[in-house]
């Protein structure tokens, strides 16, 4: 797809309602750290527009970004930082909680973990969150060109084993440096917007 608008559209807190329109979302999921602002920033052609933070854990808000005027990229709180509060942390659990309840629009959650480190319990967490809202998600290993290419079939299976990934479910290697992988993504990405066209048309 030829990126020709992207726009920060909503941003929402923890008391906001989320926003309701007829176009399809996708869903970008995963730890503090795990390179979340740099694969949306590579996906939108942009240098430095989805917001990255020098101080993990902060950005406390679920971001929309108007692609095309097409369809939203939705950037949900990165969790799993030690130096945040219980309390703070609850807060973003129901603020992605309720996100996963309340759109009728989503259609694709992307999670994201670091390719050199196993899964952890957060992750775990986030993956059957999607998978008991109805979403199965797509699983991208990011920092990819931080290992060697040799450790990378073995980095995948432990990420599969240990998410418990469904039968058949992609673990996509990604780096934000090489790009690898951001086509990849991209084939889901328009695939599940041409089925939502599609679904739309049918509902008319």
């Amino acid at each position: 797809m030829v990126i020709k608008s992207v726009n920060l559209e909503t941003v929402c807190g923890i008391t906001s309602k989320v926003p309701e329109h007829d176009l399809v979302e996708i869903a970008f999921a995963g730890r503090s750290n795990v390179g979340k602002s740099s694969l949306i920033n590579a996906l939108m052609n942009r240098k430095a527009y989805a917001r990255t933070s020098s101080q993990p854990g902060k950005t406390q808000t679920i971001n929309f970004y108007n692609i095309n005027e097409a369809m939203y990229f939705v950037d949900l709180p990165g969790y799993g930082y030690a130096k945040v509060s219980k309390e703070v942390a609850k807060k973003w659990g129901k603020m992605i909680d309720g996100y996963l309840e309340k759109t009728k629009v989503l259609r694709l959650v992307f999670l994201l973990v670091d390719i050199r480190h196993k899964p952890n319990q957060n992750d775990i967490q986030m993956y059957q969150w999607c998978l008991n809202y109805g979403y199965n998600p797509v699983v991208i290993a990011t920092k990819e060109d931080k290992i060697k290419r040799s450790q990378k079939k073995q980095q995948i299976k432990q990420i599969k084993e240990t998410l418990d990934v469904m039968e058949g479910t992609p673990v996509i290697p990604f780096s934000s440096v090489t790009k690898e992988g951001k086509e990849e993504i991209w084939e889901y990405i328009e695939m599940m917007h041409e089925a939502f066209e599609e679904e739309r048309k049918d509902g008319e």
